[in-house]
């Protein structure tokens, strides 16, 4: 069973001690078409519309606030609302979101390098520093960590169900998830 999930943000238990728990919240999916237990979803972004989506809209008999689809693992047999029974406290999750971009960074943010001297004058700072082999190779390895591109990676996290309410949507996993609050991700029964 998989989920399409906003991320609220992070908050902690009451209990002693204190347990840190991410807030997300299962957005409201309707199952448009199922195969094989692949479902089409329809869910709700808060973006705009497109011609494309207002035909699959009207294909599948949606309103206007479902304009974004998407393809999930659902246990759902026939179209309507996804079914959220699977939801409950102590199940393991994956939750998969995509990390917060930071652009392009150098090695000692990327890779948690340690920097060179800042006593007497050293010129080092935080350059990266000798990247190469003797005239053997003599080239860069494949893999080399060196400054470049950071964050915007899609990651998987496995969690614990703290809680699941099903009214209002709220699920509380424990740990952190990736991702800034607000952003859009998956959560899937491990």
């Amino acid at each position: 069973m998989e989920f399409i999930v906003e991320k609220i943000g992070m908050s902690r238990t009451i209990t002693v001690p204190a347990i840190a728990v991410t807030l997300v919240k299962v957005v409201e999916t309707k199952v448009c078409e199922v195969t094989d237990g692949t479902a089409i979803v329809s869910y709700a972004s808060g973006k705009k519309l497109n011609k494309t989506i207002e035909g699959q809209q009207k294909k599948y008999n949606l309103s206007k606030e479902f304009n974004r689809f998407a393809t999930v693992q659902s246990s759902n047999t026939e179209a309507g609302d996804l079914d959220t029974s699977a939801l409950i406290e102590g199940v393991v999750v994956k939750s998969t979101f995509s990390s917060k971009g930071r652009g392009f960074a150098g090695a000692v943010k990327r890779w948690n390098f340690a920097g060179g001297r800042a006593s007497h004058g050293h010129r080092m700072g935080k350059r990266t520093g000798s990247i190469g082999n003797a005239e053997w190779p003599g080239r860069v390895q494949p893999g080399k960590k060196m400054p470049g591109h950071y964050g915007c990676a899609t990651t998987t996290h496995k969690n614990d169900i703290v809680s699941f309410d099903a009214e209002t949507g709220i699920l509380v996993l424990k740990g952190s998830v990736a991702g800034s609050n607000g952003s859009f991700g998956r959560v899937r029964i491990a």
